[in-house]
């Protein structure tokens, strides 16, 4: 590029956001010197010159590399670049003239603003209205990836140009890229057919037995229970004033699996990781934040649904098995055969399902509710908000198992 008096070197992960013009006014070589005593390759003028070419590639072999590419090589080749002077762009000519034209000069952080610290400070170290040149150095948190919006406020500004761009390049005209606005809308669209298409069946059946239920209140009261690991129920009083252990007198609860609660539990969470890994991989990285979040939260619920509702209907399948295998049976009313004394659980069920669904939006919206920024700040408020998600899982997970299994063992003599 010898036919350039100047070139400015600009990494991809950085944005300027205002000028820049005074860069052309530096002497051979300059670039920005990091909190590390090493020089950052992401912000540099440089002089095009063959001779300094030639120079470098005849010791590209000798020179160590910390970073086996560029950067280190040349924090190798300018040895002593932490001695520089610093580069003053305002300087008048006279100045200029009067003092030899250094071979190399240090940039200030307002050419080469580091998000890696501002994370540490929540604050930029300089005055943010001089800001030039913005580097998102952070590795996995590049500001193209939807998510990283949620976590580092700097990657606003980023967004804030990328909405600007007239649409001429994928990505660009407002963050839409044309060639992916048809695979977003497929993305959108599927799941939610899917789950319409898997649970239109019941959702009659759940509405009528709401419409006939005194009072919701009540009814949730009546299907919360707890099981102890022996197998006995405590007796929850229904509308009706039976209890369960006077209902599955017929030796239900102690055909209850002892480790139906434990595998529940883990088979939740494994449904869990395998959804937002597969939510991660389906979501395209580069759409905008608020459409990459709704993808992810649709996708993961979905999946989750499909696995740990596919793991509920072979509990529900154990127990038709285990009341197969039941010897005793109870007549509710002589002559007529068994009736069905069990109360339904779907309301349980959707509240279970329902609280999982919450708080799972809920816990990394938290930092955003409050008003927090600071990236170590919201990465804690979101993981409290998981633990808190993890412990309700942890006892739904359990409940549902157990509700799926009294409802198969209830049935076991009705078609499905």
């Amino acid at each position: 590029m010898t036919s350039y008096k100047k070139v400015v070197y600009l990494d991809a992960d950085t944005i300027v956001v205002k000028s820049i013009e005074d860069l052309f006014k530096c002497e051979k070589f300059c670039a920005n010197l990091k909190h590390s005593e090493r020089l950052n390759s992401g912000v540099m003028v440089v002089e095009p010159s063959e001779t300094l070419f030639n120079d470098m590639i005849g010791k590209v072999q000798t020179l160590p590399s910390y970073t086996g590419g560029d950067q280190g090589f040349l924090n190798s080749y300018y040895s002593d670049f932490a001695n520089a002077h610093l580069f003053e762009p305002n300087l008048s000519p006279e100045v200029l003239k009067s003092r030899p034209a250094p071979k190399m000069e240090r940039l200030s952080t307002l050419y080469n603003a580091d998000v890696g610290l501002y994370m540490l400070a929540n604050k930029w170290m300089v005055d943010e209205s001089e800001l030039r040149v913005i580097h998102y150095t952070l590795g996995p948190l590049k500001p193209w990836d939807w998510w990283t919006s949620w976590l580092l406020k700097p990657v606003d500004v980023w967004q804030n140009v990328r909405e600007k761009l007239a649409d001429s390049l994928p990505g660009t005209g407002g963050g839409r890229n044309p060639n992916d606005e048809l695979l977003v809308k497929f993305l959108f669209l599927l799941p939610l057919c899917l789950l319409f298409f898997g649970y239109y069946r019941s959702l009659p059946q759940v509405l009528q037995q709401c419409r006939s239920c005194r009072s919701s209140c009540d009814n949730i009261r009546q299907f919360i229970y707890r099981i102890r690991f022996n197998g006995s129920y405590s007796g929850v009083s229904t509308a009706s004033g039976v209890t369960f252990n006077q209902q599955f007198s017929n030796g239900a609860p102690s055909k209850i699996p002892m480790y139906l609660g434990g595998i529940s539990i883990i088979v939740c969470f494994a449904a869990a990781a395998v959804s937002l890994l597969l939510a991660l991989a389906v979501v395209p990285r580069q759409v905008m934040p608020w459409t990459g979040l709704l993808l992810m939260y649709e996708w993961t619920f979905a999946i989750f649904f499909v696995l740990f509702r596919g793991y509920l209907h072979l509990v529900y399948k154990l127990g038709r098995a285990a009341a197969v295998q039941t010897v005793g049976h109870v007549d509710y009313e002589s002559g007529k055969g068994r009736q069905r004394q069990t109360p339904s659980c779907d309301i349980a069920t959707c509240c279970y399902w329902s609280g999982m669904a919450s708080l799972a939006m809920v816990a990394p919206a938290l930092p955003c509710i409050f008003g927090i920024t600071a990236l170590f700040a919201r990465l804690g408020l979101m993981v409290g908000g998981g633990l808190i998600l993890a412990s309700f899982m942890t006892y739904s997970s359990e409940h549902l198992a157990i509700i799926s299994f009294m409802r198969g063992f209830e049935e076991r003599d009705l078609s499905r």
